[in-house]
């Protein structure tokens, strides 16, 4: 199983980090082992003081492809579900000023919580999706799946001419505006239309 991310899919967080709107979607990728799964904490690393949440609408491909025509990308998912790409945001701004890749700040051990994932068919409309961070009970990230750069379909296309898919590998899709660090001792809670789908605590 693979873990495929997408950077600055939403405007205004592109703004919020002061980097440059995409000709194409960013990808990068995470081990399984950055998975947390439902129910287990996050360890704050020590090799980072500035740690970032970035909570993001998370898909989960049911069927292996490649090259998939983005008419359908649709058959390759039926789930979906939230996570949080946790970020060294100082050892990312290390990286990226000698030009370098940013694995060591992404990747990393439980850098990738998820939640349990529900069927798209009880949602009327996923690209019309609200989805949102609360952290110690105060709203943090809130955004709307309408809000994407790139759609899931596309996304999902994109990514199959260079990856193939295979069942059970995850797609976050990418963060709105309002990320910011976590604490050791702090709960983050997400929801998806306002229901509470993942509750993490940073130890």
């Amino acid at each position: 199983m693979k873990i495929i991310c997408v950077g600055r899919n939403y405007t205004e967080h592109i703004a919020e980090l002061n980097n440059e709107k995409p000709d194409a979607p960013v990808i990068f990728l995470k081990p399984e082992t950055a998975q947390v799964r439902a129910g287990e904490p996050f360890f704050y690393p020590d090799f980072s003081k500035d740690v970032h949440y970035e909570v993001e609408l998370v898909v989960k491909i049911n069927r292996v492809g490649k090259n998939i025509e983005e008419r359908f990308a649709h058959k390759y998912y039926d789930e979906i579900g939230v996570g949080i790409d946790f970020t060294a945001r100082d050892l990312q701004s290390e990286l990226k000023a000698k030009g370098l890749p940013w694995e060591l700040a992404k990747a990393f051990n439980g850098s990738a919580p998820v939640s349990e994932f529900v069927p798209i068919s009880d949602y009327e409309d996923i690209q019309n999706l609200n989805f949102s961070l609360d952290v110690n009970g105060e709203e943090r990230q809130n955004g709307n799946s309408s809000m994407m750069l790139y759609r899931i379909n596309y996304l999902i296309s994109f990514v199959s001419k260079y990856f193939m898919l295979k069942k059970g590998d995850l797609i976050f899709t990418g963060t709105p505006k309002g990320v910011g660090p976590v604490q050791i001792g702090d709960k983050l809670t997400a929801s998806i239309e306002g229901k509470k789908m993942l509750e993490l605590f940073v130890r």
